[in-house]
Parts: structure tokens; sequence; C-alpha cells
């Protein structure tokens, strides 16, 4: 899942950026502010990189990272949303060293503006490196 599968899905855009907000030079691939239009909201719960059969699919970040954004992806697509539509990402890391490698991954994925997001490490079921939950609004 790459920068084909943004392309794939709709243009719609639910949300802007506020042109005068700023965050630090250390800020990661989120915006600071985001201003939201919408009729209705849409906000999935914690997605894993699993498997249909409920089964992790690899015991590697980058993997677990794609799958897991996939997963999410397939739960906005059943309320009608893609990514173009979230506004706000919560992110949870079993190690926050594990921050970076997880910022390429979802920078290459993530349309801009990119959604306002969090990151925490904390502890996961099983074996899982990271869990991602999202917020979308309909137009």
């Amino acid at each position: 899942m790459s920068s084909t599968l943004i392309a794939k899905m709709g243009k719609r855009r639910t949300a802007k950026i506020i042109p005068e907000s700023r965050q630090h030079v250390t800020a990661g691939p989120y915006s600071p502010v985001l201003e939201i239009k919408m009729s209705s909201l849409v906000v999935i719960s914690g997605q894993a990189a699993l498997d249909l059969e409920g089964k992790i699919v690899s015991d590697d970040l980058r993997e677990q990272t794609r799958v897991t954004l996939e997963n999410c992806l397939i739960q906005l697509q059943t309320a009608d949303c893609d990514f173009f539509d979230v506004f706000k990402v919560n992110v949870y890391l079993t190690d926050l060293d594990n921050w970076s490698t997880f910022n390429e991954i979802y920078q290459d994925i993530m349309p801009e503006p990119r959604p306002v997001r969090t990151a925490v490490q904390t502890a996961l079921l099983d074996r899982f490196l990271v869990e991602v939950e999202m917020w979308a609004a309909k137009p």
C-alpha cells in the first residue's frame, strides 16, 4: 500500500489547514490544526495487523504498519469514507523508538493535509507493535 492506494481513493477533503497554525521543527507528518466541515462523523475502533482469520500478519513493524493502515481503510470504506476524510488519528506504539519508522510508512500513505495526530507508547495485546484508530468526517 502506498501512493498508488491513495490514487484509488476519492478526492473528497473535509479538512483544511488553518494557515496561521505553526508547529515546532521536530514535528512529524501531521497537521497542527485542521478545520472540519461535515454532515456526519465516522469513528473506527483501533485496528491492528490482523488478517481476516484474526492472525497477526508479521512481527515486522513496517509490515504491521502497512496492514494496520490497510485495515483502517477497509473499515472507513464500509462507511463510504477513505483517508481523505480522516481528520484525527491516534497511534499506539509498543516502543516510541519505532516512531520514525512508523512515520515513513504513514507519510507515504496518508494524503495531505495530513490529519492531526497523537502518538503514545503503550503495551498492546498479543504481538502487536502498532494500533491505529481514526476519526473521519463525511461532507
